[in-house]
């Protein structure tokens, strides 16, 4: 099935070209300019698609970003099936995906897989992680639709904080679905003005219990003192044994970030590439160091793209408090 897979997606990959370049731009005024005129981030859009990509492609159930997706004006869901159709096709052919999205090997990830895997690993923190806890705070939750899907827990609370713009697009979005939240409480924070924790307390969220808080694509965006204040934060509000699951990002990746184009492209949302760590060598310790300095413990991490001679790209990490 495989070779016949392959005959069959490469005429049809040509014949769509025309359609994939249009739905590439759809998506892309979509992501760009309708989030500008919003006042929301544009990044926040590449983590909803490449969810809805992995559901579409049998990679992660997740109906629930699929009905999310489908109201949110800054995505386009049908542009994407323009550009994917093709690829889809040849996953059904030949069992598995093999372009994009893909299962890859831990440390085998390049930057096409940079929101798949890091969702894939993400989960795994969450699943060995809501057992023993009562509350989860999603820190810069965006788009995220965890809460409401299939990480519910009886008992267990969640907190998504995060821009007021994004989360009044977000709650407005999940309202026009018909998306059951639970009782999901929404905080709304202004991060450079606001004491996200003084918010936090004022909506239910006790200090004294032991706490999940989500970071995820957050700390490329900050400064490192930004990255340091907010996990001693953490640290402080929260009983001790919570977790801080976060993803760091390479020296190195940061800089093709803050390249021309790439940077005046993030500037068109008020974004920037800020923080990240030399993995170009030891970059277990390097990990290691930066957490340790905060008095917090590495308890899991997953380095994405171990296999480049100038080490991963990045890591997903539990940090203990």
């Amino acid at each position: 099935m495989r070779w016949l897979a392959l005959l069959v997606y490469v005429p049809l990959q040509v014949v769509f070209l025309p359609l994939s370049f249009l739905g590439m731009l759809v998506q892309t005024y979509r992501q760009m300019v309708v989030s500008k005129r919003l006042g929301v981030s544009q990044t926040g859009i590449e983590v909803i698609g490449g969810r809805w990509t992995m559901h579409i492609f049998g990679l992660r159930e997740d109906q629930v970003t699929m009905d999310l997706a489908r109201v949110l004006p800054n995505y386009s869901g049908l542009g994407m099936w323009a550009v994917l159709f093709p690829m889809w096709v040849h996953a059904q052919l030949a069992g598995k995906s093999v372009f994009y999205p893909r299962v890859t090997a831990a440390g085998s990830e390049d930057l096409r897989d940079l929101i798949t895997a890091r969702t894939a690993y993400f989960d795994s923190l969450l699943e060995e992680s809501l057992g023993d806890v009562a509350q989860v705070v999603l820190m810069g939750a965006g788009y995220d639709s965890r809460a409401y899907g299939g990480f519910r827990r009886d008992g267990l609370s969640f907190f998504e904080l995060d821009q007021p713009a994004t989360q009044k697009l977000k709650q407005n979005a999940l309202s026009d679905a018909g998306i059951d939240i639970g009782d999901t409480r929404f905080v709304s924070v202004d991060f450079q003005n606001n004491d996200a924790f003084e918010k936090l307390a004022a909506t239910g969220y006790d200090p004294t219990k032991k706490t999940l808080f989500l970071w995820e694509g957050v700390t490329l965006y900050l400064e490192e003192e930004d990255v340091r204040r907010a996990l001693r934060d953490m640290k402080t509000h929260s009983a001790q044994g919570s977790v801080i699951a976060a993803d760091f990002y390479s020296a190195r990746m940061i800089a093709i970030g803050k390249r021309k184009a790439i940077k005046k492209t993030l500037e068109s949302t008020g974004e920037g590439f800020g923080f990240g760590l030399p993995f170009e060598s030891d970059h277990e310790g390097r990990l290691n160091g930066f957490v340790e300095s905060e008095g917090l413990t590495v308890d899991t991490a997953f380095f994405m793209g171990t296999i480049n001679k100038k080490g991963p790209f990045m890591v997903v990490t539990g940090i203990r408090t």
